[in-house]
């Protein structure tokens, strides 16, 4: 048994817990479980390590989070006492990730992310109802996201997206349900490294792949504010796949369990 120490942060409702006690690569998946059993409406677990170049964390299944690196900046902003440019490694980001953190205001941090550039965005050919059909995907170190602009109930989604990322060799992939004429987006994500299947309240990662795609079909720079289950997240993208995600994060306090 372990003292374990965590912080539980809000970021735009992607509720996330970010643990300060180091642990060991392979027990994170485990505490992760442990940690979010005791956390029922968190949706994922992040590792904060102390490195000779900085801050970095690492998520439970080594994928790359938008909400969470905001939140990790967030985190060190507050514990550091002063606001500004954080730089962070994270896990699934080839190169070190910049998250602008501005002061506080009633215990909000509004943060703007520089999103890692992605690996690829192209289409992916996958059935889909009675055809095969070219869904946008965009990925970010192992992290897949597939634009979905069809309509899709939530039963076929939880089925497809587990069939989907095995046929993509993804190490973890995102269903973006994306409704444009309502700018609306219903994020799902699935981790197998994690053994999560979530409905996120917001997708700060696949926020930002909406937008890379869209911007790549349009040949031209666009900036979208999405309305999620929790919120809102804005993205500005280009067809170059630069990128840069804004969004808010919360921090709720920390607490330390014996597991």
């Amino acid at each position: 048994m372990t003292e374990v120490r965590y912080h539980r942060m809000d970021p735009t409702g992607n509720i996330t817990l970010l643990v300060e006690t180091p642990v060991a690569q392979e027990l994170r998946s485990a505490v992760a479980a442990a940690l979010m059993a005791l956390e029922p409406d968190a949706e994922q677990a992040g590792f904060l390590l102390e490195t000779p170049a900085g801050l970095r964390l690492e998520m439970a299944g080594g994928e790359f989070c938008g909400n969470a690196s905001m939140s990790a900046a967030a985190w060190l902003c507050a514990k550091e006492g002063r606001c500004g440019r954080v730089t962070l490694g994270v896990s699934g980001a080839k190169t070190p990730v910049e998250v602008e953190v501005q002061p506080p205001r009633e215990g909000v941090y509004a943060c703007a992310v520089t999103m890692p550039s992605p690996d690829a965005v192209a289409d992916c050919l996958l059935p889909l109802g009675d055809a095969v059909r070219p869904l946008p995907a965009v990925s970010f170190g192992g992290l897949t996201h597939l634009l979905v602009e069809t309509p899709l109930p939530r039963p076929d989604a939880e089925m497809l997206i587990r069939q989907w990322c095995a046929a993509l060799c993804a190490d973890a992939l995102g269903l973006m349900l994306y409704d444009a004429h309502a700018q609306r987006l219903d994020p799902l994500v699935y981790v197998p490294g994690a053994g999560t299947c979530m409905w996120e309240r917001s997708c700060a990662s696949g926020t930002t792949a909406v937008g890379l795609a869209l911007a790549k079909r349009a040949g031209a720079p666009v900036r979208l504010t999405l309305n999620e289950p929790a919120g809102q997240l804005t993205v500005a993208a280009d067809p170059s796949g630069h990128a840069v995600l804004s969004g808010a994060v919360r921090l709720c306090g920390a607490k330390t369990v014996i597991l």
